[in-house]
């Protein structure tokens, strides 16, 4: 292992962040570290990078709350120099030390063997985002959401959860419908498997208790007025998956719709994922559940320097997809 390496880290009060060079000693402590091949980009990721949201608890910290990588050096069992891994959340560029850089220092309760059928690059390519649409789809299941009750309606649908959820759901037999506010993106989500793309501009969701029932569920993104508006909108006995709040964070509804229809709303904390349920998913991911349209998700791929101008672009709206980090590279 080198002296020294560079990372991508984030710095408080002030705020700063930007490439610097390390040593193994800077990072936390952890059991297993990995030469890191591959990280990627989300909404957390960019909210932390620019200082914009509370996503760090300690300074200073390597940002990044994916990774995937090779260990070099392992105190736990469970792990030996050469295996490859993952950990997506589970307290990364929050608490401890993330996957932007070259070496990471892991906490082995959290650390994710590479299924046999993805590669580092496949496995940062779903990341947090397309484990988070996973997600959404197990606790749905859970509560017995199935293809037949009707189509699943997907908010924020051009985001990297959004086409991961559309991707993933069709996967597993189910009709997706697709909300989005970029209506030039319709064909992309068509070729991912939706069945009906829908313009949020002009959308009206009704003010009613209850409003028409439209879906069976929803994976929903964003949150705000148009969570409020779904409960309105979804089936008897169907579930709706909360993972984002790109517009808000309150909900104005009322108990009708639970108590009425009997509908589900489903908090999904994919960082917090028991580990059981985090390697069963992994494991799902490379299967069943696999995503048929990595190539076309993934609609960038950049370096740790070009990382502040991935942020800006994402919380100003125009994030497409998914991007990946290539900081090893290594492809296996």
């Amino acid at each position: 292992m080198p002296e020294q390496f560079k990372a991508f880290r984030i710095h408080g009060s002030p705020h700063k962040a930007g490439l610097e060079t390390l040593k193994l000693a800077d990072l936390n402590d952890g059991e297993v570290t990995i030469r890191v091949a591959w990280s990627s980009v989300n909404y957390k990721d960019a909210l932390a990078g620019t200082g914009q949201g509370k996503i760090l608890r300690q300074f200073p910290l390597v940002g990044g709350i994916d990774v995937a990588g090779h260990v070099v050096e392992s105190r736990h069992p469970q792990f030996r120099e050469g295996d490859a891994v993952l950990t997506t959340g589970s307290g990364l560029s929050e608490t401890r030390d993330g996957g932007y850089g070259e070496y990471a220092r892991l906490d082995g309760q959290w650390v994710v063997p590479l299924p046999a059928n993805l590669s580092l690059r496949e496995a940062m390519a779903i990341g947090t985002a397309g484990f988070t649409a996973a997600l959404c789809l197990w606790r749905m299941l859970s509560v017995g959401q199935r293809p037949d009750l009707g189509p699943i309606v997907v908010t924020g649908a051009t985001g990297g959860v959004g086409m991961l959820a559309i991707d993933i759901f069709t996967r597993a037999g189910f009709e997706v419908h697709a909300i989005t506010g970029k209506a030039e993106q319709f064909d992309r989500l068509i070729r991912l498997g939706a069945r009906q793309c829908i313009a949020r501009e002009g959308l009206y969701l009704g003010q009613r208790p209850l409003e028409s029932a439209t879906w069976a569920g929803a994976v929903d993104n964003v949150g705000g007025e148009l969570l409020s508006g779904l409960t309105r909108m979804i089936r008897p006995w169907g579930a709706i998956a909360s993972c984002g709040m790109a517009g808000g964070i309150e909900l104005h509804t009322t108990v009708m719709p639970f108590i009425i229809r009997g509908i589900s709303l489903l908090g999904i904390n994919s960082s917090g994922t028991p580990y059981p349920v985090r390697t069963d998913l992994w494991q799902r991911l490379a299967q069943e559940w696999r995503p048929r349209h990595l190539d076309a998700i993934v609609t960038r791929e950049v370096e740790l320097e070009e990382l502040p101008a991935v942020f800006e672009t994402l919380l100003s709206g125009g994030g497409l997809g998914r991007t990946i980090v290539k900081i090893g590279g290594d492809l296996s």
